[in-house]
């Protein structure tokens, strides 16, 4: 035979299964990694990154960099002089020079015809040339080997690896010996310009110095500026990574007490503008979380009270009926029947209420006399206030035909009335007021509900919408109803999409309005 668990005991275990499990993810998120250690890790790997960079341009590729500056360099220069080859040779001759000084290269350049090579213009600028050591054959050969190539050869060799010798003449007669270690460029370039039947013949040399020793110079320089940027980035990080994340800890510390229901916590921490906007948006939050805290427990009160009441009454004379004799009379079963619909009523208005901010509630639109409405609400309360000699006065100056909820509007004008009856003053008189205005070619109606009873001070109007708010938190029944009446015209009135609001002088009583 199976035994049932006591259902406290059971409740227990899964409480505290439910415990455990929510501190074992509260546990793995502390082991993630906070925003303080991100911030220092992102801008650590920023400065890795940039440390990388820098030493691939100034140390691994400084060589292959300043190759291609050189070729580059001389391809301009080539393109500057064959573009003058029509100058006159004194002019030749001077942007030769020109080009030689500003581009630290020597200049060779021939008119071919045929086998015939006449000396255009030459600038012997480097004294580690190899161009001007040449005999006409290996200007021939480079000629040839360019055109054919395409019209134009580079070519880049060791210096080291180069021999030469010369005669009395000073002709070239074996390879050059340079004592460099760098690397020469001979730079051909073949053309025929247009309107010339000869070829145009430009031979340009320079050097590529040796870079080996600017490196190691580079080297140790990024060595130290390395270690310098290392310590002050890790010094800044760390700081930047502290002020960036303290005011978050502070707004998280506050955030912990609020979920744990402190609504008295501030948010106040100062700092950046969206961590500022985000303590003030929090302590708003705080300061309406403490303000609904109060009113749900002021409503659990005050619907606690109302629905004690009846119920107490309806117990009370039914037990007097039920032990006393003759106590079984009409108007004793008309008092029990009484508050039977006062609480019937207290849970529909409830019921309205939830409805309604659910937004399940929907709105069933008709066209309906207003104002034959108004009249039909007046006379049902004329019938319970009359014999307590209050006076309800209505003003309408046409009839009023609207397209609305009729049922609802009608609750509107029903608890605009009844609250307006019991706030009144001695006076007893509750006036209602139909007006017909027109606002941006279109007719409006507005409906006033007017009491002259104690009136509402400024500060407090924004409140009186909610549910059971009483400006002097005193909580008493009203005449007819749950005092749950103006929750439920805020919500009716808005569905519908109307204005509404009160207008109020303490001393003197308060207007209630509604347009459509």
């Amino acid at each position: 035979m199976r035994q049932n668990k006591p259902a406290g005991r059971g409740m227990a275990v899964w409480d505290s299964e439910k415990l455990v499990k929510q501190r074992e993810k509260i546990r793995k998120r502390g082991s993630r990694i906070g925003i303080r250690w991100k911030v220092f890790s992102y801008l650590m790997l920023f400065l890795v990154i940039l440390l990388v960079i820098l030493w691939c341009f100034q140390v691994v590729f400084f060589g292959n960099i300043y190759k291609r500056i050189k070729t580059g360099e001389i391809m301009r220069a080539a393109d500057i002089m064959t573009s003058a080859c029509d100058l006159a040779p004194v002019q030749l001759s001077m942007l030769a020079e020109r080009i030689a000084q500003d581009y630290d290269v020597c200049i060779l350049m021939y008119e071919v015809d045929g086998a015939a090579f006449s000396r255009m213009t030459s600038k012997h600028y480097r004294s580690d040339c190899v161009v001007h050591r040449m005999d006409e054959q290996n200007i021939a050969w480079l000629y040839y080997y360019a055109k054919r190539s395409g019209g134009e050869k580079m070519t880049v060799f060791p210096l080291n690896d180069l021999r030469y010798s010369e005669n009395s003449s000073g002709t070239y007669t074996g390879r050059v010996v340079v004592d460099n270690s760098g690397e020469g460029i001979i730079y051909t370039r073949v053309g025929r310009p247009e309107g010339r039947q000869t070829d145009i013949l430009l031979i340009l040399n320079t050097t590529i110095s040796p870079v080996g020793s600017t490196i190691k110079t580079l080297r140790t320089q990024l060595i130290i500026v390395s270690v310098i940027m290392t310590a002050a980035a890790l010094l800044l990080s760390f700081l930047l990574a502290r002020k960036v994340s303290r005011p978050i800890i502070r707004i998280n510390s506050g955030a912990r007490l609020l979920a744990e229901g402190n609504y008295d916590v501030r948010f106040g921490v100062g700092g950046y503008r969206e961590i500022a906007e985000l303590s003030d948006t929090l302590s708003v939050a705080a300061e309406e979380l403490s303000k609904t805290g109060a009113l749900q427990r002021e409503l659990i009160a005050n619907i606690s009270h109302d629905l004690r009441t009846p119920l107490t009454m309806i117990g009370g004379y039914a037990e007097m009926m039920r032990d006393i004799p003759g106590e079984n009379t009409p108007e004793n079963m008309q008092i029990i029947i009484d508050e039977t619909k006062r609480l019937t009523s207290l849970v529909n208005d409830l019921l309205d209420i939830s409805k309604l901010q659910s937004g399940t509630q929907t709105l069933t639109l008709s066209d309906f006399n207003l104002t034959e409405t108004i009249r039909e609400v007046i006379g049902r309360f004329s019938k319970l206030t009359e014999q307590d000699g209050w006076t309800i006065d209505f003003t309408a100056s046409e009839e009023v035909i609207v397209n609305a909820d009729r049922t609802r509007i009608l609750q509107v004008v029903y608890n605009f009335i009844n609250n307006a009856i019991t706030h009144s003053g001695g006076d007893k008189l509750v006036e209602v007021r139909q007006i017909v205005s027109e606002r941006d070619g279109k007719k409006v109606v507005r409906i006033e509900v007017t009491d002259h009873g104690e009136g509402i001070p400024e500060e407090n109007l924004k409140y009186i919408w909610d549910r059971y708010y009483k400006v002097d938190k005193t909580h008493r029944r009203a005449v007819t109803g749950s005092g749950l009446g103006l929750s439920i015209v805020k919500s009716i009135l808005e569905m519908h999409h109307a204005r509404y609001g009160v207008e109020s002088e303490v001393g003197k009583g308060s207007t209630f309005w509604f347009e459509l």
